[in-house]
């Protein structure tokens, strides 16, 4: 029967066999993992429903460059294992943007209100000194404050499915503190396990300067 079906992991079935460990390992040790090893930035921030503002969901972004222009990433539901593949998000720059017609545009979303705001973060390595970090991430939010990205969830962590159910689901950014009534809350918890705060970086990316938006870009919130 179906509702006999263990849950491991938050997701239904069995715990993963001695063997598969061994086969997994063995596999790591010999194999090449050359796009995923393309990765080279770890974004954190908060997706919305297209066709549903009332449910948010955390992201945890891994992302890589296809070229100067194109970014591909990742996204799981936390950065820790047991970890679990919830989406992808393309980012492009404002002039592939702009080569796209109408509809495909109102698509994709803006990154302008999740820099300026605090929300995108890049979780900083122990290791390396808040200083020096900081630096980096600036770097990183300049460049990102430009892009649009498309992203599409593949499955509904935040209603607690146990299996990647139904169609994939278009999503979007947050764009004004009015489209995320609790944002001190909710980004204020995820700072404290990230061991992060958005007032702070709100504050010292304040001279990243807000490129214009195109009027096509966010659509979801227009309509």
């Amino acid at each position: 029967m179906a509702s006999e079906i263990p849950v491991t992991n938050n997701t239904k079935g069995a715990a993963e066999s001695l063997k598969n460990k061994t086969l997994e390992t063995g596999a790591a040790a010999i194999q090449n993992f050359e796009p995923v090893e393309r990765i080279c930035a770890h974004l954190n921030a908060f997706h919305v429903y297209a066709d549903d503002k009332s449910r948010r969901v955390e992201a945890n972004h891994y992302c890589s460059h296809l070229n100067e222009e194109v970014r591909q990433c990742i996204l799981y539901d936390s950065p820790h294992q047991p970890a679990r593949i919830i989406g992808i998000e393309y980012m492009i720059s404002p002039r592939l943007f702009a080569t796209l017609d109408a509809e495909e545009q109102k698509l994709w979303h803006s990154h302008v209100f999740e820099v300026k705001s605090g929300m995108l973060i890049m979780p900083k390595p122990s290791a390396v000194p808040d200083a020096v970090w900081e630096v980096a991430e600036n770097k990183e939010m300049e460049a990102v404050v430009e892009l649009y990205g498309k992203v599409y969830h593949l499955w509904q962590v935040d209603r607690g499915d146990q299996l990647p159910l139904g169609k994939p689901n278009l999503m979007t950014s947050f764009t004004k503190p009015e489209d995320m009534p609790d944002f001190d809350k909710v980004v204020g918890e995820r700072d404290q396990r990230f061991g992060t705060d958005y007032k702070r970086k709100k504050e010292v990316r304040s001279y990243i300067e807000e490129p214009k938006i195109h009027e096509n870009a966010d659509w979801q919130w227009k309509v």
